[in-house]
């Protein structure tokens, strides 16, 4: 990967951890404890925002689980009676530990729904992932997906706080091209969504077996504000109404997701 240049906004860059200037990266439980103890109306908002969208892709009565849940408060705001966290660490509050996204210990079409929140953009290897989720899915199931957009906004924002890096240059229908570092859970290629999804018909003619049932853009001030979701940084707190109305007013910028859009959730129905 190319080095950081902060006018060119290269096709690929990357950061140390150690040139990282947002605080407690990688630090699960110390966000999770935050999050229940406290936590503001900016971050409780977000993620809200950002899950309770995919209940209306989920019936009450459906068996599903989140994939690399991180600090697993997705629990917070999805219905589903039957809904496990699954993690690739062994964090008390997993209902599954040690579960690695590309390879699981579940058994063929044992879920009507699987999560993946802000994930995808960690994997070496996306095609593998669908792969194993078009085999623990139902045909007809559906993986449901919270993502990074990687908009001109984003790609300022990531050089700046030179939190994760982006990279155009990979194959991410390649299985045998390594789009993260393996070896780190927390290396990160935020352009990995785009590459998957800005083009519907590439996507559905390369993972055949998943068809795009939804996709919309969503983020821009509020999650500017909201002090981060694991790592974090300096935030304004404000009250509920007024993080509502930024959220309407996200609504509009995301209208432009090349240039303002912070993320992107994508629903993906399987077609066995």
């Amino acid at each position: 990967m190319s080095k950081y240049c902060p006018l060119l906004l290269n096709k690929s860059v990357t950061f140390l951890h150690n040139q990282n200037r947002m605080k407690d990266e990688g630090d699960v439980r110390k966000a999770r404890d935050n999050f229940y103890n406290n936590s503001s109306q900016n971050l409780r908002l977000l993620l809200e925002n950002r899950y309770k969208w995919m209940n209306q892709f989920i019936s009450n009565d459906h068996n599903g689980i989140e994939v690399g849940c991180g600090t697993g408060i997705s629990k917070e705001f999805i219905q589903a009676k039957s809904f496990q966290l699954t993690d690739k660490e062994n964090y008390d509050y997993l209902d599954i530990k040690n579960v690695d996204a590309l390879n699981t210990p579940f058994e063929d079409s044992s879920f009507h729904f699987v999560i993946s929140s802000n994930m995808i953009h960690h994997l070496p290897n996306p095609t593998l992932f669908f792969k194993e989720m078009n085999r623990i899915l139902i045909n007809g199931g559906v993986l449901l997906i919270q993502e990074i957009n990687a908009s001109l906004l984003m790609r300022i924002l990531l050089n700046l706080m030179k939190h994760e890096g982006y990279s155009y240059d990979v194959d991410v229908f390649d299985e045998t091209c390594i789009c993260t570092d393996k070896e780190d859970l927390w290396s990160a290629n935020c352009a990995i969504p785009n590459l998957l999804f800005d083009d519907p018909k590439i996507f559905e003619e390369k993972i055949s077996f998943f068809k795009i049932e939804y996709t919309s853009f969503d983020e821009c001030l509020s999650f500017i504000n909201s002090g981060g979701v694991i790592a974090k940084t300096a935030y304004i707190s404000l009250p509920k109404f007024l993080i509502k109305s930024i959220q309407k007013f996200d609504k509009i910028l995301c209208l432009f997701p090349r240039l303002f859009a912070l993320q992107r959730q994508i629903v993906l129905k399987n077609i066995k």
